[in-house]
């Protein structure tokens, strides 16, 4: 079952619905899915498609969720490896050997707040819960990466850090990019305070600061999607599909920190080449 919400595709399959975006649908060599907050085991605040280990929720709870996302969504749990986020701008290359690493079997990193990779069935999984999760298709060299942005790794340049380190690492060109940024919170819900707002309004990688708006009882809003947006840009990516929804105001379908005041679960993005380059 497929129906559109904003700019994603909200499918289902066993009852356990799942997120796409159509552009990336359309990669035959590609295969992704945004989870929700919904169709898995947890109980109480985690309730019930709990994707976080570190979150309090027992592991065997978790593990069965992943089980349950990977079964309706079409991964294979094996082939997992997940990031290790902290807001920083490190990117690690993992392949093959890596399968299984922070699902089924501990993570040797630590402060890496996204993944790369030419290799197929490497399945790179993304966390957030408003935070951007963003994913990375270079169609010429069959690469592929995942970022982790929040505030702090927007205005530290991650979207731009996750360019440089697919051109080291495959030759990709920024051109040749497909950038897809996933379920977070949206400009309608994001209010900060003015220190924050000011990490924008002098961050080197935003060329305009069409993305702060200042409002009228002091605060500002932050359009987080289009803050990376127009950092991917000035690193030369031209196609870029936002998803446009907000994980606050859609918070009964997704887990959303400001919405539940940090009392949630947490959910992920993955995104796996299917099969070897020709």
């Amino acid at each position: 079952m497929e129906n559109n919400i904003e700019n994603m595709i909200l499918c289902e399959k066993d009852e356990i619905p799942f997120l796409q975006l159509p552009s990336f649908q359309k990669q035959k060599w590609l295969h992704h899915a945004f989870a929700t907050r919904l169709g898995g085991v947890s109980t109480g605040i985690f309730s019930t498609m709990n994707l976080g280990f570190n979150r309090g929720d027992s592991d065997a709870n978790v593990l069965e969720n992943y089980r349950r996302f990977c079964a309706a969504a079409g991964f294979d749990l094996q082939d997992l490896v997940a990031t290790a986020q902290t807001h920083q701008t490190n990117l690690l290359r993992v392949g093959a050997k890596d399968r299984g690493a922070g699902i089924l079997r501990p993570k040797p990193w630590h402060d890496i707040d996204g993944l790369v990779t030419n290799e197929p069935h490497v399945a790179l999984c993304v966390y957030g819960a408003d935070c951007v999760p963003m994913l990375f298709a270079d169609p010429v060299h069959h690469a592929i990466g995942v970022a982790h942005a929040g505030w702090r790794g927007t205005v530290a340049g991650i979207a731009a850090a996750t360019v440089a380190k697919m051109k080291r690492e495959f030759g990709t060109q920024a051109g040749d990019l497909l950038v897809g940024i996933g379920p977070s919170i949206g400009p309608c819900c994001f209010e900060v305070d003015t220190p924050v707002a000011e990490k924008f309004l002098t961050c080197p990688f935003l060329p305009v600061k069409t993305c702060v708006v200042k409002k009228d009882n002091g605060k500002w809003n932050i359009d987080l999607w289009e803050a990376n947006a127009q950092i991917l840009r000035k690193a030369g990516v031209c196609h870029i599909e936002k998803g446009m929804i907000c994980t606050k105001c859609h918070s009964d379908l997704l887990w959303s920190h400001r919405a539940t005041g940090g009392k949630r679960g947490g959910m992920c993005g993955i995104l796996c080449i299917e099969e070897a380059a020709q």
